[in-house]
């Protein structure tokens, strides 16, 4: 590292891509820094357009400036998209100076823009790791944080409210399940209820019925015994009429033999007594 005069309102520190250049002293706006120097490489020779390395700068199409050189402390500058320094071209007399752009207090690295070549050349493949894109990409991470946080959040109450919704829903369910089981238990009461009536109506019925054959059959065997009794009476009353028949027949059989005894004796006194005699 290059011995630097206390004179000079710069040091050499660590910075956050490797070395670079920081204010001792409050630097002014427009102050000149400090010189970016270096041999110069002519593009018509061919030795000096084979060269490549990250500290040329170029001045023109023809004149390159080559700062890789351990004296040049102005290659320490690192690049910055919001710098607080630019360079400041002198074609004609091939320098390059770095000058402040705005107020540099002590301790503040200085910066330049690098230009739109090198910095897709170089460092836009790794990423640019200045304070200002370093702050964008802490935005942006902060940002990238908390949508994923709101989105956490989201998706949280979004769970939380599906729960409560499915719970809701759940609840729902069982009153409408509470329900149908009250409605099928009451539709069962119902029916066993119905069931019941309709069969006391049937036995009811069976009974009447029965009653009603019971009486029929006691009103037929009723008549029947009547009709029996009639039949019995009217037996009698032809077995008397048969027996008083009878009666008067042996009363006029016996009449009939008296009268027959009768004449014979009537007869048997008519004879005269000779014939009586004889036949005694």
């Amino acid at each position: 590292m290059p011995p630097i005069p206390e004179s000079k309102p710069y040091r050499i520190g660590r910075s956050r891509t490797g070395l670079g250049l920081f204010a001792t002293k409050p630097i002014k706006k427009g102050t000149k820094i400090i010189r970016y120097f270096g041999p110069l490489l002519d593009a018509h020779n061919e030795k000096h357009d084979a060269i490549e390395n990250k500290y040329l700068f170029q001045i023109n199409k023809r004149w390159t400036i080559d700062g890789s050189i351990r004296k040049n402390i102005a290659r320490y500058i690192n690049h910055s998209c919001k710098p607080n320094a630019e360079s400041d071209v002198n074609v004609r007399k091939r320098k390059v100076t770095i000058r402040a752009i705005k107020k540099i207090e002590p301790g503040d690295e200085i910066n330049y823009d690098y230009g739109t070549e090198y910095f897709k050349a170089f460092l836009k493949p790794i990423g640019c790791k200045c304070d200002a894109c370093e702050k964008k990409r802490a935005k942006k991470a902060a940002e990238a944080k908390a949508e994923r946080a709101a989105d956490k959040a989201k998706s949280k109450t979004g769970k939380a409210s599906s729960a409560k919704t499915k719970k809701a829903k759940g609840a729902v369910a069982d009153k409408v399940k509470t329900k149908t089981k009250t409605k099928t238990k009451t539709k069962t009461k119902t029916n066993a209820k119905t069931k019941v009536a309709a069969d006391k109506a049937k036995t009811k019925a069976a009974n009447s019925k029965a009653g009603k054959t019971n009486a029929a059959g006691k009103s037929k065997a009723a008549t029947k015994t009547k009709a029996v009794s009639k039949a019995k009476s009217k037996a009698k009353t032809v077995s008397k009429s048969a027996s008083k028949v009878t009666a008067r027949a042996t009363a006029s059989k016996a009449k009939a033999k008296s009268a027959t005894k009768a004449a014979t004796k009537a007869k048997q006194a008519k004879r005269p007594a000779s014939k009586r005699t004889r036949k005694a």
